[in-house]
C-alpha cells in the first residue's frame, strides 16, 4: 500500500509541474499553490473544514480556485489574471451565499502575496477584505481580515496542507 501511495503522489506531483509550466510569468507566485489543499478551524461555536483547489486556467493565463465549506453549506470560484492595463494581478470571487469581491494581489516575494478586496452585496456589513499568504514547508498559511460595519477585524489565521478531497458544491 506504501509504495502504491507513492507512485500516485510522484504522479501528482509531475502532474502539478506540468499544469505549472505554462503558467503566464506574471502568474508564477501561484505555482506550489497548485492542487487540492484543506484547513480545518474553529469559528464561532462550530468546526470549519475548508476544502480549496487551485488550477490554471484559460491556456495558463488565469488561475481558477474553488473552495468549499463544510461539504457545501458555503463555497465559492476565483478567477486570478494579470491586467495588463492596471500592471496588476486581479481577480474576481463568487460565493454561493450571492456576494462577490474583486481585488488585486500584490506579490511580495515568491513565497508571498497580499489580496486586497471590495465586497459587494455581503449580509454580514463586510465592504472590504485583506489577506496575506505564505507558503512554506509544503503548506501555506492565510491571515485574514474583514472591515465589518466600519472596523477591521482581527487577523484569523489558517493552515492549508494538500488534501486528496474534493471541492463540493450542493
Amino acid at each position: 500500500m506504501g509504495r502504491l501511495a507513492g507512485l500516485i503522489g510522484g504522479f501528482l506531483l509531475c502532474l502539478q509541474s506540468a499544469w505549472a509550466a505554462n503558467i503566464a510569468d506574471e502568474l508564477k507566485v501561484f505555482e506550489p499553490y497548485l492542487g487540492t489543499w484543506q484547513a480545518s478551524f474553529s469559528m464561532g461555536e462550530g468546526q470549519v473544514n475548508d476544502v480549496s483547489r487551485w488550477e490554471r486556467a484559460l491556456n495558463g493565463t488565469a488561475i481558477r480556485t474553488l473552495h468549499s465549506i463544510n461539504d457545501g453549506a458555503y463555497g465559492g470560484e476565483s478567477l486570478l489574471f494579470w491586467d495588463n492595463k492596471k500592471q496588476s494581478i486581479v481577480f474576481y470571487y463568487f460565493t454561493t451565499a450571492g456576494f462577490y469581491t474583486s481585488g488585486r494581489i500584490e506579490v511580495k516575494s515568491k513565497h508571498e502575496f497580499v489580496a486586497y478586496e471590495s465586497v459587494e452585496g455581503n449580509q454580514d456589513g463586510i465592504t472590504e477584505v485583506k489577506s496575506t499568504s505564505r507558503f512554506k514547508n509544503g503548506a501555506f498559511t492565510v491571515s485574514t481580515q474583514y472591515l465589518k460595519n466600519g472596523q477591521w477585524t482581527k487577523p484569523e489565521q489558517r493552515i492549508y496542507r494538500p488534501s486528496t478531497k474534493s471541492v463540493k458544491f450542493k
